[in-house]
């Protein structure tokens, strides 16, 4: 259980530092963050994969591509928003993905989902409304973007649950981050601006921490503990909020505080109550 605690707080702790260079590094923009995002992973992937002689190219290529597809679609929405929002907003209202994962797989995967678990969903959405009501600092274009990484976010869970354990999961990460550097590659020759100096470390370690953060939560949930330890996952909000504050500047009015601990209260108690 200890051990489950540790990997599960050093991912929040990985993917905070991943979402502060994003902020920082967002004036490259959407396309060219993907790249980097996706080279500095790719170095782990493929070096995993080759090294246990695993097939890169995998079973189900269709369903492969299309996770990478929409995953990089949400992550460039994610990266895009962070140009409008503070950056602890942003991670917390992308965090409603499992809400939308939940409702895409009812009309997909014809899921059923316990009657109280909508009233859960209802809380974390006012916790939305009370974040865009009384948070000046949302943009409502930036609003938009981080509202569509969760739903694209979503539609990966659904994707992932439809490939099942036909592919490992390094194959399924290996063509996210093929497909991801691809994309980023494309969009980047249309707005390419050259780093320089400490800014080439800052945007390869994207794909470090973002990596690393993935393996920590990966090993977390192979405990025996996931139930009591799935929570401490958004533990990444509360870091991220705060370091914001201190490295941008970042101001939460109380209602939008309420409301992102509304959104994780409610994502939280789903979570609860879907695994009693």
């Amino acid at each position: 259980m200890k051990k489950a605690i540790y990997f599960m707080l050093l991912s929040a702790v990985c993917f905070t530092v991943m979402n502060l260079f994003v902020k920082y590094l967002a004036h490259f923009g959407g396309g060219q963050l993907v790249l980097f995002r996706a080279f500095g992973s790719l170095f782990f992937t493929m070096s995993y994969l080759l090294w246990h002689k695993i097939p890169i190219l995998g079973n189900q290529k269709t369903l492969l591509i299309s996770r990478g597809l929409v995953g990089v679609t949400s992550m460039g929405l994610f990266f895009m928003s962070v140009n409008y929002l503070p950056i602890g907003s942003a991670v917390s209202l992308r965090y409603l993905s499992p809400i939308f994962a939940t409702i895409l797989a009812v009309v997909f995967l014809k899921e059923y989902v316990k009657p109280i678990q909508w009233l859960f969903f209802a809380m974390a959405f006012g916790g939305v409304l009370m974040i865009k009501g009384f948070d000046s600092n949302i943009n409502t274009f930036g609003f938009l973007l981080i509202l569509g990484s969760a739903v694209f976010s979503g539609l990966v869970y659904v994707l992932i649950n439809k490939i099942g354990t036909k592919d490992h999961p390094v194959v399924i990460v290996n063509y996210f981050m093929w497909i991801s550097l691809f994309v980023g590659g494309i969009l980047s020759l249309f707005n390419w601006k050259t780093p320089q100096g400490i800014e080439w470390v800052l945007l390869l370690s994207l794909g470090v921490f973002g990596y690393f953060g993935q393996l920590f939560m990966t090993k977390a949930f192979q405990s025996q503990a996931t139930n009591k330890i799935v929570s401490l996952k958004y533990v990444e909000v509360l870091f991220t909020m705060v370091a914001g504050v201190f490295w941008f500047s970042d101001s939460y009015p109380i209602f939008s505080i309420l409301g992102t601990l509304l959104v994780i209260a409610g994502l939280i108690l789903n979570i609860w109550y879907r695994n009693k």
